[in-house]
C-alpha cells in the first residue's frame, strides 16, 4: 500500500501507462535518461527556486502498484493481462541527479535528471512534474515576496483559496522555505514543523454585542497572543478600541502584540492607526496588514511609506496569480547509447545527460551558468546537480526545512539585484559548453 501522505502511481496521465505498455510489448528495455527543466515563455520570472525534491524521492522509494491499482487498470480493458502482471512487480530502481532544494536556477536548465529502465522512467513523468511544478512555482513567487518585504515578517494565509488541500500544504511548505515566518495552515504545521500563526476573523468581532466586548474576550482568552482585527466596522474606531483593551491588559501584566488591517487604503489607515497607538502610549504594538498582498502590492505599500510591520499573504501567492503555472517539462535525452533531442519549433531540447556549473564573479556573486555534458569538469566553477538516489534508494539524508530555508537565503544574497527586479525581465547568463554544443550538432 502507498503511504497515506503520498500520491502513489495512479497519479499519472493515462498515456504514461499506455506508452509503458507499448515499450513492454515491444521489448524496449533500455536505460533511459529524462531531463526536467522549466521554460519561461512569458518572461515573468528572472529566476526560479528549486523545491519539491524531498517529496519526489519519497514517492519514488515507495513506488508500487497495489492490488486495488491493478484492479482498476484491469477494469479499463485496455491492457494485456501479462502487462498487468508485470506492472505488479514494478518498482523504481533508477538514479536521480538533482538540484538541492533551495537552489536558484534559470530557464532551460535541468532541475533534475532521472535514469532508469524506460518503463520505470516513463511511468513517473506526471508524478514528478506535478510534484516539482507546484512546489517550485510557489517557492519562486514567495521568494519574490520575501525580497520585496525587506525583512518584514510574512505569514502564509493562502489555505482557504489554494487549489485543493494538497496544494494548500505544499504552499505552506514552499512559502516557508522561501522565507515566510509562519503559516495559518495547522495541518502543514503538524506535517512539516512550520510555525503556525493566526488570531481572529470578522465573525468573532460580530458575534459579540460590541467590538470592545469582542476584543476584551479575545484578550482574556489569549492574553499573550493578542492581535486585534480592527476593520470590521470603522477602522480608526477599531484602533481606539484596541488601544483601550491593550491598556487594560497592561494592568494584569500582559501586552497586546498589535492590530491587523484587512481592508481599505493601507497607506492612509496605517498612518492614522500608528498615530492612535503611539498617542495612547503603545509604540510597541505592531501593525499587521492582509488583503491581496503579493510582491507587487508589498513593494508599492512599503515604497509609499506605510508604517506596516508585517504582512499576511494569501490568495495571490497561493495560486501564483500573475504567473499561475510553471511550464515544466520532462524530456527523453538519452536511450541506451543514443543521445536524443527534440526539434519541435519553440520546444527544442538539449540531448544527453547533463551537469550545470555555476561560476562566481569577482564580487563573489553569481556570474554565469554553464550547462555541460555530465562527465565534464570545470576547475573554477561549482557543479550544481547532485546524485540523490541510486538503485531506487535515497543516497542523502532528508534535509531540514530550516536548512533549505537558509540555502534559499544564501543563494538569493549572491544573486545580483537586477535579477530580483519584479517588473523587468533580465536574463541571467546561461550558456552551454563546447562539448555539449557539439553533441547537439
Amino acid at each position: 500500500m502507498t503511504p497515506p501522505h503520498l500520491a502513489g502511481p495512479l497519479l499519472t496521465d493515462l498515456y504514461e501507462i499506455t506508452m509503458a505498455a507499448g515499450y513492454w510489448a515491444h521489448d524496449v528495455q533500455d536505460r533511459a535518461t529524462f531531463s526536467v527543466f522549466a521554460r519561461n515563455p512569458d518572461q515573468k520570472r528572472n529566476y526560479f527556486v528549486a523545491a519539491g525534491l524531498e517529496t519526489v524521492l519519497q514517492e519514488l522509494e515507495a513506488y508500487r502498484f497495489s492490488r486495488e491499482d491493478i484492479s482498476y487498470l484491469q477494469s479499463l480493458k485496455l491492457f494485456d493481462p501479462k502487462f498487468m502482471e508485470a506492472l505488479q512487480k514494478i518498482k523504481f530502481t533508477g538514479e536521480v541527479q538533482a538540484l538541492p532544494e533551495g537552489t536558484l536556477f534559470f530557464p532551460d536548465e535541468p532541475i533534475l535528471e532521472i535514469s532508469a529502465p524506460i518503463v520505470e522512467a516513463q511511468l513517473i513523468e506526471t508524478l514528478v512534474l506535478n510534484t516539482l511544478g507546484i512546489a517550485t512555482l510557489i517557492a519562486t513567487k514567495a521568494s519574490r515576496c520575501t525580497h520585496a518585504a525587506a525583512g518584514r515578517p510574512l505569514v502564509d494565509f493562502a489555505l482557504r483559496r489554494t487549489h485543493g488541500r494538497d496544494a494548500g500544504n505544499q504552499v505552506a511548505r514552499s512559502t516557508y522555505i522561501a522565507g515566510f515566518s509562519a503559516t495559518s495552515n495547522v495541518q502543514a504545521g503538524q506535517r512539516y514543523g512550520i510555525p503556525v500563526a493566526g488570531t481572529m476573523a470578522h465573525a468573532f468581532v460580530t458575534a459579540f454585542d460590541s467590538e470592545l466586548d469582542a476584543f476584551r474576550a479575545y484578550a482574556a482568552t489569549f492574553p499573550d497572543n493578542t492581535i486585534f482585527l480592527i476593520d470590521t466596522y470603522d477602522t480608526l474606531a477599531g484602533a481606539r478600541n484596541a488601544a483601550t483593551i491593550a491598556l487594560e491588559m497592561q494592568t494584569s501584566g500582559h501586552k497586546s502584540l498589535g492590530v491587523r488591517l484587512d481592508s481599505g487604503d493601507m497607506l492612509e489607515l496605517s498612518r492614522d492607526v500608528r498615530r492612535i497607538l503611539d498617542e495612547a502610549g503603545l509604540p510597541e504594538m505592531k501593525i499587521y496588514a492582509s488583503s491581496s498582498f503579493d510582491e507587487f502590492k508589498i513593494t508599492e505599500t512599503i515604497q509609499s511609506g506605510a508604517p506596516i510591520d508585517a504582512f499576511g499573504v494569501g490568495t495571490r501567492v497561493g495560486v501564483s496569480a500573475d504567473a499561475p503555472y510553471l511550464d515544466i517539462v520532462y524530456k527523453l535525452v538519452r536511450l541506451g547509447n543514443r543521445n536524443i533531442r527534440k526539434l519541435s519549433p519553440g520546444k527544442v531540447t538539449l540531448a544527453g545527460e547533463k551537469q550545470i556549473f555555476r561560476r562566481l564573479d569577482s564580487r563573489g556573486m553569481y556570474g554565469e551558468d554553464i550547462i555541460t555534458c555530465r562527465e565534464e569538469t570545470l576547475a573554477d566553477a561549482k557543479p550544481l546537480l547532485e546524485p540523490v538516489m541510486a538503485k531506487g534508494q535515497k543516497t542523502k539524508p532528508t534535509v531540514l526545512l530550516t536548512d533549505i530555508r537558509k540555502n534559499v537565503e544564501k543563494n538569493l544574497a549572491r544573486l545580483d539585484q537586477r535579477y530580483k527586479n519584479i517588473r523587468r525581465h533580465e536574463a541571467f547568463p546561461v550558456r552551454i559548453s563546447a562539448k555539449l554544443d557539439a553533441m547537439q550538432k
